[in-house]
């Protein structure tokens, strides 16, 4: 549904996006992640024909973002950040106008508003002027917006700014029901939203890719497997050396707490070590009173991807004074 390729951008001499590709299946719910500066928003706007690339190439749903956008701009629904809304209209007034522009006649009108207004819980608020909403309620108007047109492609940057928890649940409930008739490209700084909502994840920082995959998947590489966390008391050397020697641990650390030995065991990725390990304490007679896997978090792999990006970039710049 959404095919990039090799997409650059420069702002003068700074490069911005430094050649990007990516392919987005329909029904996919993508997440799209990245630090400040890493290209995010310049990705987004060369795919909602805002701006055009220095080279390379990106088609949504076969429609060439450079020499078709109109037709483009047709299939997408675009969500951005900051939500430019005409705000002396009333809720009802702006989506009806709007409605027009996409070119939909007056019972289309109506029954698309009222599909919409459901949608993003609007219901209280449609006869109200927009510049009366708060900045959560003009968010969730953006977002009827994107969806008036009932799109094949939506396009959301940081849905959830300015809304309270409960409605924040709710916009993920609700994106998760709209990937059944959508593809959605969602760009976002809560990672837990996007572990919540979606079935694959790009990372992005300095201006390339520099990972992607499924949140498990990703979650699963900052540590090359998983870790298990037990608590055992007992010798803690004998305890350390007994656990080395079962298959499926690949490294025992030792932690004492409260006179027990908290003990974080990294395992491969093959095995399950978890009831051989139960098996040795009970042989040893050590007390063993927890024992759980832990994984890693969304937020550890993107802080250490985009750290070691930056690490390099910064080797290379220093290179480059060097020579």
């Amino acid at each position: 549904m959404i095919h990039v390729q090799n997409l650059t951008k420069y702002y003068g001499d700074r490069k911005a996006i430094d050649g990007i590709s990516f392919h987005i299946q329909e029904g996919e719910i993508v997440g799209f992640l990245g630090p400040n500066g890493a290209g995010k928003t310049t990705t987004i706007r060369i795919l909602t024909c805002y701006m055009p690339a220095h080279s390379g190439s990106a088609k949504i749903a076969g429609f060439d973002v450079f020499t078709q956008s109109m037709d483009v701009r047709r299939i997408i629904g675009y969500l951005p950040e900051n939500v430019p809304l005409y705000t002396a209209m009333r809720v009802r007034e702006y989506l009806n106008f709007r409605g027009k522009l996409h070119g939909l006649d007056h019972n289309a009108r109506a029954a698309a508003i009222k599909r919409v207004t459901e949608l993003a819980w609007l219901g209280d608020f449609i006869d109200r002027p927009i510049h009366q909403l708060s900045k959560g309620m003009k968010q969730r108007v953006g977002l009827a917006d994107a969806l008036l047109h009932d799109p094949k492609v939506l396009i959301l940057d940081e849905p959830t700014v300015g809304l309270d928890p409960t409605q924040i649940r709710e916009t993920r409930n609700l994106i998760k029901k709209l990937g059944e008739r959508h593809t959605i490209l969602l760009s976002s700084h809560i990672l837990p939203e996007v572990e919540a909502t979606c079935h694959r994840t790009i990372i992005v920082a300095g201006g390339k890719i520099v990972a992607s995959g499924s949140p498990e998947e990703l979650k699963e590489r900052i540590r090359g497997g998983s870790r298990i966390i037990t608590e055992i008391a007992g010798p803690s050397s004998d305890i350390s050396t007994a656990l080395k020697s079962v298959n499926g641990v690949k490294k025992v650390e030792v932690q004492s707490v409260n006179g027990w030995n908290r003990l974080l065991i990294e395992t491969n990725r093959e095995r399950d070590p978890r009831e051989d390990i139960v098996r040795i304490a009970s042989q040893k007679n050590w007390s063993l009173r927890e024992i759980r896997f832990e994984h890693g978090s969304l937020e550890e792999f993107f802080v250490e991807i985009t750290a070691r990006q930056l690490a390099g970039a910064r080797a290379d710049d220093a290179k480059e004074v060097t020579l």
